[in-house]
């Protein structure tokens, strides 16, 4: 029997229940192999066969736990965190794509994140903690950064001060005030304040989904795209260098492909080397960079 079958019969562990009884629950899940993966996540695609997100789901819950033990450091219960990751992970598995030739936990690892971002912005009673993109940052990085810093066990829990050279240490690498991170750190240790803007500065309100976006970069699509991107020029540009004859090969590679530390050859250059004008290696050149577009679009 294959662990995708194992799993369409398996209890669905609760979070709300014992937080150690659900993470031991949630570890005996079966891993699901590659093939079994992408087998389920064809039929969720193709038939909305819901036992097979279902079992993605189940596979992936410890992924989720380890993710939300993470962020158990901003004061909220360990359980909602999970909750939440687990919401992100259904998403990603809607919108996983097997084809793509990612496992799901990389793509997921994105959505479970946001998740949980979201929920601790909705929860921290902060003012005005995270109007600017650097304040959102800033949010997100001042209690690992402290702890770097301190290197104490206690640092973490007790939430130390840090000292006037840290602070502008902080300042300095995550791009805001000085004044900013000491507010920062104030409000963090206090927790005595609300999260989300007044309702009368419009000007500055921002939806908790909005502190996301603002790295447009980090969002998972767009990651997977990039990736795929890279992998079709890595692969796509050996298969058309290897498409011109030896000449024509060098040459593009002299004019276009040299390291960092190197210059590119001129078209004078190359012309004393092989004996011939200089518009003859713009010929040369010109005639093999469209063969190597045509071998890059038969890819595409």
């Amino acid at each position: 029997m294959t662990h995708a079958l194992t799993l369409a019969n398996f209890p669905v562990p609760s979070a709300s229940s014992s937080i150690e009884a659900y993470i031991q629950a949630a570890n005996r899940v079966p891993m699901l192999t590659e093939e079994e993966e992408k087998s389920l996540a064809r039929r969720f695609r193709d038939d909305e066969d819901l036992e097979a997100a279902r079992a993605l789901v189940m596979s992936h819950l410890r992924l989720v736990i380890a993710v939300a033990r993470g962020y158990l450091g901003y004061g909220l219960p360990h359980a909602d965190l999970i909750q939440e990751g687990n919401i992100g992970l259904m998403k990603a598995v809607k919108r996983f794509d097997p084809e793509r030739g990612v496992r799901l936990v990389s793509f997921a690892l994105h959505w479970i994140k946001a998740e949980i971002h979201e929920y601790i912005l909705k929860n921290w009673r902060l003012v005005k903690v995270a109007t600017t993109k650097a304040q959102r940052k800033l949010f997100f990085n001042l209690r690992s950064m402290k702890s770097a810093i301190a290197q104490d066990a206690q640092a973490e829990a007790g939430f130390a001060s840090l000292g006037p050279e840290e602070v502008k240490s902080v300042a300095r690498q995550l791009g805001v005030k000085p004044e900013e991170v000491v507010e920062m750190e104030t409000r963090m240790s206090g927790m005595d304040v609300s999260l989300e803007p007044l309702s009368e500065d419009e000007d500055e309100h921002y939806a908790p989904i909005a502190y996301l976006a603002a790295d447009v970069a980090s969002e998972p699509s767009i990651q997977l795209e990039r990736k795929e991107r890279d992998r079709l020029h890595d692969s796509g540009l050996r298969d058309a260098l290897a498409s011109l004859d030896e000449r024509s090969r060098a040459i593009v590679q002299r004019r276009w492909l040299v390291e960092d530390d190197e210059e590119t050859a001129t078209l004078h250059e190359l012309a004393a080397e092989y004996g011939v004008s200089a518009e003859r290696i713009r010929q040369i050149e010109a005639k093999a960079m469209q063969k190597m577009k045509g071998v890059l679009a038969a890819r595409m």
